[in-house]
């Protein structure tokens, strides 16, 4: 026990053991440091793989998202270009224009039959009054009332007090 003592009163054992503490107590610090940081790693990689797994997903629903708008644009689209042309080839279609012309005479004539005195003059004006009320029937209503029942809906007003004329003579 005795030699036990002298070596521990050398001042070369009291270096080496503060010295060794040291480093044990570094490498232990650093050891837990280690594991500590190891386990942020996992931690932060599996966050990294669900955030890239989320971000996936998003990027797939957006681009079938993307792909269903194209289609639905792509689709819309080809209905107005064939609605277009078929526009275009009903309204091409042959004797078109003497119908159109046919409901303007009838509609002149029907006005003309309220306004006998001073027949062209009066034949003149319902001509146009007839041929702006078939131009501005082209769309809307008019349009339909005139599909459905073709010799109404071509005068505006003008029979009302064409008929209360009528009265009169």
């Amino acid at each position: 026990m005795e030699t036990f003592l002298n070596i521990i009163k050398e001042p070369f054992v009291w270096g080496l053991a503060i010295g060794l503490a040291l480093t044990i107590f570094t490498w232990k610090s650093g050891l837990s440091n280690k594991l500590r940081l190891s386990k942020d790693v996992r931690r932060l990689e599996n966050e990294l793989r669900d955030l890239q797994g989320h971000l996936n997903t998003q990027l797939k629903i957006n681009s079938q998202g993307n792909q269903q708008l194209q289609q639905e644009l792509e689709t819309l689209r080809e209905q107005n270009e064939n609605m277009r042309v078929s526009m275009a080839t009903l309204q091409s279609k042959p004797g078109r224009a003497e119908v159109r012309q046919y409901q303007v005479m009838e509609a002149a004539v029907r006005q003309m039959r309220e306004q006998a005195p001073g027949f062209a003059p009066a034949w003149e004006k319902a001509v146009r009054q007839a041929e702006t009320e078939i131009e501005a029937g082209e769309n809307g209503l008019k349009k339909l009332v005139r599909k459905v029942i073709p010799g109404i809906g071509m005068t505006t007003g003008t029979q009302a007090s064409g008929s209360d004329n009528e009265d009169k003579d």
